[in-house]
């Protein structure tokens, strides 16, 4: 029972001071309010006096009024620098963004030329396309190209102006560009492979200059001429290559096989091959010779080198193409590549 007693009153002073406590605080606090609210509520009277003769006006007012004034023109003040900074930078964006747009178009401007001169090679490149496969025999493919281009040429493409406007008109442009090009695969892969089944013809038959690398020229062509030792008119069975001095590389013309090796008064050192269809070749006043008879040569070996041997006024090559029994001009012959 005593403790019972004593717990109660414990709990009883231990509740009294905590409200005694919380009355003082509080009354602590309404007296700080109290002074603030005087303070504030204190009245002020601003004056303001012309430099001229003028009246002077006085407002009176208090100190709460003053610092809410403050405040809103500190409010005010900070929010125009803030949205004043945030234009500046406003502009300052919009100017960049005008300059990049500027720099778009003027590339839109350049690679729209360069999509014009694009379609301009598109037109020449399927003229020459259309007549080379003329030529051969070859079918343009014109089944294929009907379903890209609707006729089987590039009339759509180069008409796609009224398909499109602007930008959209180059897309649609490349579009069909790529397209026809693709379709032009077809009859270019089949020249290539005409040209690769008709590769050991070329190689067969003379036709390239019988001086490697190409270098000298004609001193003197196929046909009547006058004799530079006798001053005699007569035919002259070849065609003499010079290049002013002795010991430049011959070459075999085409394929074939030596079948003479020989050296006489009229054509000094030279060689004589036989290739396919019935045609041989000659090369004459030779200072070397660097086949022997029955050798095979490819076209463009070094079967020898210029000289100057035999009946010449000086170092050149006498070349001589023979088809069967007839002996036939050698520039025919010569690059039909």
């Amino acid at each position: 029972m005593a403790r019972t007693r004593r717990y109660k009153n414990f709990e009883e002073n231990f509740v009294s001071r905590i409200g005694g406590g919380l009355a003082s605080f509080f009354a602590v606090i309404g007296r700080g309010l109290a002074k603030v609210f005087r303070v504030f509520d204190e009245k002020v009277t601003v004056m303001l006096v012309p430099h001229s003769n003028g009246r002077a006006f006085s407002i009176q007012t208090n100190v709460f009024a003053m610092v809410m004034g403050f405040i809103l023109l500190g409010g005010i003040t900070g929010s125009f620098v803030y949205f004043n900074k945030r234009a500046i930078g406003s502009e300052l964006e919009n100017r960049r963004l005008r300059a990049e747009n500027r720099e778009t178009l003027a590339s839109l401007d350049e690679l729209r030329d360069e999509n014009d001169n694009l379609l301009k090679s598109a037109r020449r490149f399927q003229a020459s396309l259309s007549t080379t496969l003329s030529l051969l025999g070859i079918s343009d493919g014109g089944s294929s190209m009907e379903g890209v281009t609707g006729n089987g040429d590039l009339s759509s493409l180069f008409s796609s102006q009224d398909l499109a406007s602007g930008s959209l008109q180059e897309t649609q442009d490349v579009r069909q560009l790529t397209a026809y090009l693709d379709s032009a695969v077809q009859p270019v892969e089949e020249i290539g492979r005409m040209l690769e089944n008709q590769g050991s013809l070329f190689t067969d038959i003379p036709n390239i200059w019988p001086v490697k690398n190409g270098i000298g020229h004609i001193s003197m062509s196929f046909g009547q001429h006058i004799h530079p030792i006798t001053k005699q008119w007569y035919i002259h069975k070849g065609t003499d290559f010079s290049t002013w001095r002795t010991g430049d590389p011959v070459v075999a013309t085409a394929n074939g096989q030596i079948v003479s090796v020989g050296n006489d008064a009229t054509f000094g050192l030279s060689v004589i091959i036989k290739h396919k269809y019935g045609i041989y070749t000659r090369y004459a006043h030779l200072n070397t010779i660097r086949v022997r008879k029955g050798d095979d040569v490819t076209q463009g070996q070094i079967i020898g080198t210029i000289g100057n041997t035999g009946i010449t006024t000086g170092p050149h090559l006498h070349y001589e193409v023979h088809i069967g029994s007839s002996v036939v001009d050698p520039a025919k012959y010569i690059n039909i590549k």
